[in-house]
């Protein structure tokens, strides 16, 4: 019932091929506003930008976009939030996430997770990796 969807500052072609690799998943759309209906809606700088493009993993969908420059606005006072079902899996995609980004708390065992962590991806997306698997 709910589908995340991102925003990006012209670089969502590249995050969403970041994204497709860190998490195992298949881009199934990927559309440029120059390729779409709306291109006479835009300038000719902007028909590279990404009008929409889906993301499936493991039957979740994570859609997103390039904002235009004067409507993007850096994401706050959320997270995006996975669950890997493994340590292992969890502790390696908050390492791909993290790099070239900014760690806001490292990924650990808590009380209520084997592995938790929340970072800010290189793109400016905030991301809480919180395995499935209990602390042992």
């Amino acid at each position: 019932m709910f589908n995340t969807y991102l925003n990006f500052n012209g670089n969502c072609a590249e995050a969403f091929r970041f994204y497709e690799r860190c998490f195992g998943g298949k881009i199934e759309f990927l559309q440029t506003f120059g390729e779409s209906p709306m291109k006479e809606s835009v300038t000719p700088d902007q028909y590279g930008l990404v009008m929409h493009v889906t993301l499936k993993v493991d039957g979740d969908t994570l859609m997103g976009s390039d904002a235009p420059g004067d409507r993007y606005e850096q994401p706050q006072g959320m997270y995006v939030s996975i669950a890997p079902k493994t340590y292992e899996d969890g502790e390696r995609i908050f390492k791909e996430l993290s790099d070239g980004g900014q760690v806001e708390m490292p990924f650990q065992q808590t009380f209520w997770s084997a592995g938790f962590g929340m970072t800010k991806d290189r793109f400016g997306i905030p991301w809480m990796v919180n395995c499935e698997a209990a602390p042992a």
